[in-house]
């Protein structure tokens, strides 16, 4: 008998899959608008015509088309094999740390137990600790017995850090990683493959960060879907289209030349977020890799979320001022980067509409949340299924095993974002009356 031809894959051009992808989001859109007369009507006559589809679009439509996107796009994607998977060039890690002397020793365990085959050459940058971190660091390493270089910058700020540190790189290529972030066994290998299996205007790669201490509360266990699910779905949509728009300090693998090029990390409280924006705006591409995973503590009180969160949102807010969308010289950047112009609006809406709306319904009153705002959900459910038996395979090439965890999923999708929307206001407010910067 014949041997029957294994089928190829279709093929479809990132183009095509990007215009398909606003097409049925589109017309989700179109057909949400249609569905909500009866309640642009109703909220009129209460907040005048612009007012109501003021508010409605940034709670159903703008939500509807980019969660729409985000499905065609998920499905869509399918992740180009590497080319090398066990790379064997030198690396470097630039661990940029400041007052970490409890995690400092367990980090560099973790890089100690990499599979990667050659050279990693690690730098501690100790940005004006006042513990012993840089001791702790240097005696770990010896009982590792791995070569570790440390260095001092005074200045604070983790942008200092991280320049003070690229002057000593030797390597073609460097990878960030905060000082309590601990790597897969793999992380390191994968990450690297990725960058030297991508085509050659690929300048940085961001590495999948997911959540380490989830058992800790419920504010973790929540934080655990959104690392999961959340910025796992949304990397990976930037990642098809070229234009992964934060290679994230916490880790990530630079050209180092790249790097140098645009004169490194700039002073910026979004250091990460701006200079990946800079490399796009160059005309140069960010990828994502799924399967270079990292563990890190994640925030477990609302006040420290807080801070991180509004944090995050000010670094965007600076990025844009800095890197217009349309500067960005692909239609991709241009359209990803121009999507968080939309951001502060929803979240405003969310903030000072919705959830007022959500208490006015316990009471009886469905002018702005009602059983039209749940059309969202169907669309939310479907991407957040698609992502997780996509993650679910990456934890299975990875030996790991996705933990159970339905109280932090159930709150995740239906309570998240009412702490998400205020959080942002305030990184929002804080960029726009310059509030003073803090790194920790």
């Amino acid at each position: 008998m014949r041997k029957q031809r294994k089928k190829k894959p279709i093929y479809i051009p990132v183009q095509l899959k990007f215009w398909l992808s606003h097409g049925f989001a589109i017309g989700w859109m179109l057909f949400s608008i249609y569905l909500s007369f009866p309640w642009v009507q109703s909220l009129a006559e209460i907040f005048t015509f612009p007012i109501a589809l003021f508010i409605i679009g940034g709670i159903a439509y703008v939500p509807g088309y980019l969660n729409a996107f985000l499905v065609i796009t998920l499905i869509l994607d399918r992740q180009p094999a590497f080319k090398q998977k066990w790379p064997d060039i030198p690396v470097s890690i630039l661990i940029a740390c400041r007052n970490e002397a409890d995690t400092i020793a367990n980090t560099l365990q973790y890089i100690k137990n990499q599979d990667y085959r050659s050279l990693i050459q690690v730098i501690l940058i100790d940005n004006g600790s006042t513990d012993n971190t840089a001791e702790i660091a240097l005696e770990a390493a010896q009982n590792l017995d791995m070569h570790i270089h440390v260095i001092h910058e005074s200045k604070p700020g983790k942008f200092h850090a991280l320049n003070r540190g690229i002057q000593e790189v030797t390597s073609d290529f460097l990878i960030t990683l905060d000082a309590d972030t601990l790597l897969h066994s793999k992380a390191v290998r994968y990450l690297v493959a990725r960058i030297i299996s991508a085509p050659t205007d690929v300048c940085a790669v961001a590495g999948s960060v997911l959540v380490r201490n989830s058992r800790y509360n419920l504010m973790t266990k929540i934080q655990e879907w959104d690392y999961f699910l959340g910025i796992a779905s949304i990397k990976r949509l930037q990642g098809l289209y070229q234009g992964t728009l934060v290679a994230q300090g916490a880790f990530s693998i630079y050209k180092t030349e790249a790097v140098k090029d645009i004169d490194g990390w700039p002073d910026a409280i979004g250091e990460d977020i701006v200079l990946t924006w800079k490399f796009l705006r160059k005309g140069w591409k960010v990828f994502f890799e799924p399967l270079a995973v990292a563990f890190t503590d994640v925030p477990t009180s609302v006040g420290d979320f807080t801070k991180q969160r509004s944090r995050w949102a000010r670094g965007m807010v600076e990025a844009l001022k800095l890197s217009k969308p349309w500067e960005q010289p692909q239609i991709y950047t241009k359209y990803l980067t121009g999507i968080n112009f939309i951001m502060p609006y929803m979240d405003v809406v969310y903030t000072f509409f919705w959830l007022p709306g959500l208490i006015l319904s316990l009471f009886g009153y469905f002018w702005i949340v009602g059983p039209m705002t749940l059309f969202v959900l169907p669309l939310t459910f479907i991407s957040y299924g698609i992502l997780y038996r996509y993650q679910k395979s990456v934890f299975k090439e990875l030996n790991l095993r996705v933990r159970k965890n339905m109280s932090g999923f159930i709150l995740f999708t239906l309570c998240y974002q009412m702490l998400m929307a205020p959080v942002s206001v305030w990184g929002y407010v804080q960029e726009t009356f310059k509030l003073k910067r803090k790194w920790k």
